[in-house]
């Protein structure tokens, strides 16, 4: 039988480990309700959210550690009964941010999860060393945990986990108790071992920087409920209301109503200005008009030659800048155009350009650039 590839992408979509209906209440609050979330067996599905959204508790929920008051967990489309907790406990790694190892050497730390499932000797000391030096902590092996570093210590705690050869993965927060120094290396490792060897991963973070770095979908929770679960790319882009808007980053959003479509082409009443957008909704919409910052240029108004038709960047607003901050090698300008828009600007460019706070600006940007979320009345 031919090899089928789009069936092979199936078979690693279909839900390995799954919750139904799940709702967990704290203290007589429901803190997290969950109709449909699963993980295939080929996915790294990365859970983000504000912090106290209910990420983690959706997490020790899949690995049993969280008792929901209501739904269900599912193995392979089979229901978790407590007769079958600790089988499917067995099938799956956890590590946390804090990696607790034991007071022992790294070997021995690697080696514990083997030991309880009866695996020693030579057999286990080849599939330990092999996971030490996939980390790149194989040197490290007869060190005590006490003396390793922080990165080191999470490294050889992903060892322990990958060293069980788990069907699920569970990542809880994975890099936040890492220096800043050793933190990106260690996502390139983790990612570049998820990609060799895939396995149902689901990773809890708050840092979108991992998310799109290691997931091939974004699950978003705030408040306690699932509001998208995409690929990363479609969740930065277009955001399906305007709290994960914000969560993802997208600076301007700006209110207004649909006043004419041309051949899927809105314009938008914002204020006393208007805005053109692709859109799929009808005239008389009320949108939120969203823009990520990296999707607006700026202009010195007294550099600003004449709009033509002919331009790709079909919005133009005046403002006037009210705060520069720096980030990174970009300076972040907001401008007040009646609502505020943001753009981040290079910081050679904004020398060049000698911008400053009070300065009168044009905001430009192409009408693909804006993502339209619909508002209820």
């Amino acid at each position: 039988m031919a090899f089928d590839p789009d069936a092979s992408k199936e078979a690693g979509r279909r839900p390995v480990l799954e919750v139904r209906d799940l709702v967990v209440r704290r203290g007589g609050r429901e803190v997290l309700s969950i109709p449909s979330f699963g993980v295939g067996a080929q996915e790294t599905v990365a859970v983000v959210g504000p912090n106290g959204a209910g990420k983690s508790t959706l997490l020790l929920a899949l690995a049993l550690l969280v008792g929901p008051q209501e739904g269900s967990v599912l193995l392979k489309g089979q229901k978790v009964t407590p007769r079958l907790a600790l089988h499917l406990r067995r099938r799956i790694g956890l590590v946390l941010a804090a990696p607790m190892l034991l007071d022992t050497t790294v070997r021995r730390n690697v080696a514990s999860g083997l030991r309880f499932r009866g695996i020693r000797g030579r057999q286990a000391d080849v599939r330990v060393d092999e996971w030490l030096d996939r980390l790149g902590v194989l040197a490290l092996r007869n060190r005590s945990a006490r003396e390793l570093s922080s990165g080191e210590a999470q490294r050889v705690s992903l060892a322990r986990a990958f060293v069980l050869e788990p069907e699920v993965l569970l990542l809880d927060e994975p890099f936040a108790s890492v220096d800043a120094a050793a933190r990106s290396q260690l996502i390139d490792d983790t990612g570049r071992l998820l990609r060799e060897s895939p396995r149902a991963t689901v990773l809890v973070t708050h840092d979108l920087d991992e998310a799109g770095r290691l997931g091939t979908r974004m699950a978003v929770i705030i408040d306690g409920k699932l509001r998208q679960d995409d690929v990363p790319e479609m969740v930065f882009s277009e955001p399906c209301d305007e709290d994960v808007a914000a969560f993802v980053g997208v600076q301007t959003r700006i209110p207004g109503r649909i006043t004419s479509i041309d051949d899927g082409l809105a314009v938008v009443e914002v204020g006393e200005g208007r805005i053109e957008a692709i859109s799929t909704f009808g005239i008389g919409q009320q949108v939120m008009c969203c823009l990520r910052p990296e999707d607006v240029t700026l202009r010195l108004s007294g550099q600003v030659s004449q709009p033509t038709p002919t331009t790709s960047a079909r919005n133009r607003l005046s403002g006037v800048i009210t705060r520069i901050v720096g980030k990174g090698p970009f300076v972040r300008v907001s401008v007040d155009c009646g609502a505020k828009v943001v753009a981040d600007v290079t910081k050679a460019s904004a020398s060049e350009m000698g911008l400053r706070e009070g300065d009168l600006v044009e905001a430009t940007f192409k009408a693909t650039a804006v993502h339209l979320i619909g508002l209820k009345p």
